[in-house]
């Protein structure tokens, strides 16, 4: 037995059976990767070969209330009890009404009007479709370092090369890009990303370029996740807000990452106090069941005609019902345990604690993020800030050997990506940064 199989010798074994028939570009095998999950609950995963880890990435973002919460575990098996799928946009579940008017009274809008998705990609391209309705106009403006999705609309909004030059031909040619603020890594043509001046006077110049008359929108993350936890200068969302209302665009809000809690507010947005004209939510609305969200004003989303029997926009399992329910048990204990607060005075003390470690070490680059979503850029060199992705594939892989679930994220791959559950205990967050600190050493020393 090969020391790798002496530790997940049914994950190979799966991996081999997974190889057979999946499509080669889903899923990344090597030496050590990936471990089949077989069960969680809280911030615990346990995989195939039995083994515990302690999971620092909420599965993407997504098991903010934990994982396998007994309120949401305890309200999808009463509705898969009574009804597991319904007829979304013909004769809908009972609880999607009653889910809709849940995250209504969540929104900052008087009278919101919200269209359900699948996945966040669905959301985003609602927002896109919207906003195409209400202004007329195909154009929207695009962050670089965004990530929206991989649909085709999303992907036109997306900004990476990775997910973008095979389909280039097909993606909307309307999407101009403007420089996101990175204080930390300042996109070309923009040195001074510490403040928002730069960056909202580089996108009005895109604004101005000839021939975008046809731009309708601008689609922004308030902080940045797969860009690699990237939390933009204060000003600058309240900067593009301003921008959007002197123009007449509409301004979209991807809050599909940061939403519903992560970084320590309902929403990313509420830090600037914007209320964006259409705003996607997606990933911590349900605590683990497919569902996502476009969610606006009536006088934008009446933009949409009445349906006449077909819709113009919709799917299968539009308000699926186990989703609904799971959904509208995540909310509920998002309130109820004070989950939003505790994300941001957990994350403070965190970051903290964070920071102290990094001091220690020149390959970290830069601690930053909000709340509870938490980014560590890695570096070769700490004068040239160059990006060291093979140095955080070494610890995101000495984490999972050690029991600690970890991504590498952002458009380099450099970036250890850190969106635990918001229920996480804190001894675990505290013993987290002594396993980081020996792994960056080990890692270094490699």
């Amino acid at each position: 037995m090969s020391a790798s199989e002496s530790w997940r010798a049914a994950s190979e074994a799966l991996a081999r059976r997974l190889r057979a028939v999946e499509s080669r570009n889903v899923t990344f095998v090597s030496g050590d990767f990936p471990v089949f999950w077989e069960r969680a609950e809280g911030a615990r995963v346990v995989d195939a070969d039995g083994r515990e880890y302690v999971d620092l990435t909420a599965a993407f973002a997504v098991a903010a209330t934990g994982h396998r919460h007994p309120a949401v575990v305890r309200a999808v098996r009463e509705q898969a009890g009574r009804l597991i799928h319904g007829m979304g946009d013909v004769h809908p579940p009972a609880v999607k009404v009653e889910l809709l008017e849940a995250l209504a009274g969540l929104l900052p809008y008087e009278e919101p009007k919200i269209v359900l998705g699948v996945t966040g990609s669905d959301a985003v391209e609602a927002a896109l479709k919207t906003a195409a309705l209400a202004t007329g106009k195909p154009g929207v403006v695009a962050f670089t370092g965004a990530y929206h999705g991989l649909g085709y609309g999303a992907l036109s909004v997306t900004d990476r090369d990775h997910f973008r030059l095979p389909f280039e031909a097909q993606l909307n040619p309307a999407v101009p890009r403007a420089p996101y603020p990175h204080p930390f890594r300042p996109p070309q043509g923009l040195e001074d990303a510490s403040r928002p001046g730069p960056a909202l006077a580089a996108l009005e110049r895109v604004l101005d370029a000839p021939g975008r008359g046809d731009v309708g929108a601008v689609i922004l993350e308030p902080a940045q996740g797969r860009g690699g936890e990237v939390v933009p200068p204060p000003g600058f969302v309240a900067g593009v807000r301003d921008v959007c209302r002197e123009r007449g665009l509409l301004l979209i809000a991807d809050e599909i990452y940061t939403g519903l809690g992560r970084t320590g507010r309902w929403l990313a947005c509420d830090a600037e106090a914007v209320v964006p004209d259409l705003l996607c939510l997606g990933k911590a609305l349900s605590g683990g069941m497919p569902i996502s969200a476009c969610a606006g004003p009536a006088d934008v989303m009446d933009a949409w005609p009445a349906s006449t029997g077909e819709a113009i926009h919709t799917s299968t399992f539009l308000g699926h019902p186990l989703s609904c329910a799971a959904a509208l048990a995540s909310l509920g204990v998002l309130e109820e345990e004070g989950l939003v607060r505790r994300a941001r005075e957990l994350g403070e003390r965190w970051m903290a604690s964070l920071r102290g470690m990094a001091a220690a070490h020149e390959v970290v680059g830069e601690v930053r993020g909000r709340g509870l979503m938490v980014g560590i850029d890695l570096v070769r060199d700490p004068e040239t800030r160059e990006p060291a992705p093979e140095l955080a594939r070494r610890v995101v892989t000495g984490a999972l050997r050690e029991g600690w679930i970890l991504l590498a994220g952002g458009p380099a791959g450099n970036v250890l990506s850190l969106t635990p559950p918001l229920t996480i205990e804190e001894d675990l967050l505290e013993r987290s940064v002594g396993i980081l600190d020996g792994l960056l050493a080990g890692a270094r020393e490699a």
